[in-house]
């Protein structure tokens, strides 16, 4: 499929979740899913949980006041706006998401809550309307499989982090191949599973990017409780520019 094509299904996927909501998607199934990958009842009292992630990249980060924060695919918010807390008023959090509808909710939810530390962009995790070296740590939480073009996402982070900046990722990653059928399902390509790559060709693309990484987590148990036993896990990196 071409990546065009694929990001059109992701735009669509994601701009119905935005306005309509998803079939699975209630306030209390959201927060359950988010309490099993690794937020608490105090995190979970800000406002943009979707349910959309596979881990807790605010936990593993170590950002601290006064950073200048990028979100790889920000949702509704909720990582921005937890991120915003560690950051403090001397700080900065930007969003950046594909999808206008989520932009716009996100945007909403920054306004009803005050969170003036934090902005939203509109664009691609592969052309980043970011200035190169600008940015302390970045956070993602299950997008970049998502993304036809993760070489290129990864090329992107780096120019914008500044010298020894960070990134934290939570994401998605196979454990053994899928079938044609399933990489090309559109369901599965939104549900972040069609687009995943095998961990080993995943590593290699971030090494190649120029990236020094270490694994902080392998959470396996995710496959059966979220992704119906396909052979998967989210897994947690910490990489140095």
């Amino acid at each position: 499929m071409k990546t065009s094509e694929i990001k059109k299904i992701v735009n669509e996927g994601y701009k119905k979740i935005a306005t309509q909501g998803c079939c699975s998607c209630s306030n209390a199934n959201n927060e359950r899913i988010a309490k099993e990958i690794g937020y608490n009842e105090e995190e979970l009292k800000v406002p943009g949980n979707l349910g959309l992630g596979c881990g807790n990249p605010i936990a593993l980060s170590s950002m601290k006041e006064g950073d200048r924060v990028l979100d790889l695919g920000s949702g509704a918010g909720f990582d921005c706006f937890l991120a915003s807390k560690k950051v403090g008023k001397t700080g900065k959090v930007i969003g950046v998401d594909m999808t206008i509808e989520m932009i716009q909710k996100a945007r909403d939810n920054a306004l009803k809550n005050n969170y003036s530390n934090v902005e939203f962009k509109l664009g691609e995790i592969e052309n980043l309307p970011i200035e190169d070296e600008s940015i302390d740590v970045i956070i993602s939480n299950c997008v970049i499989n998502l993304s036809p073009e993760k070489e290129k996402v990864f090329k992107e982070a780096r120019r914008v982090l500044k010298n020894s900046g960070k990134m934290y990722i939570s994401d998605i990653v196979l454990l053994n191949d899928l079938d044609e059928e399933k990489k090309n399902n559109p369901e599965l390509l939104c549900g972040c599973v069609g687009g995943a790559l095998l961990k080993e060709d995943y590593l290699k693309i971030v090494k190649d990017a120029g990236f020094k990484f270490k694994i902080l987590g392998e959470d396996t148990g995710i496959s059966k409780k979220q992704y119906s036993g396909i052979p998967l896990e989210s897994l947690k990196l910490e990489l140095v520019k």
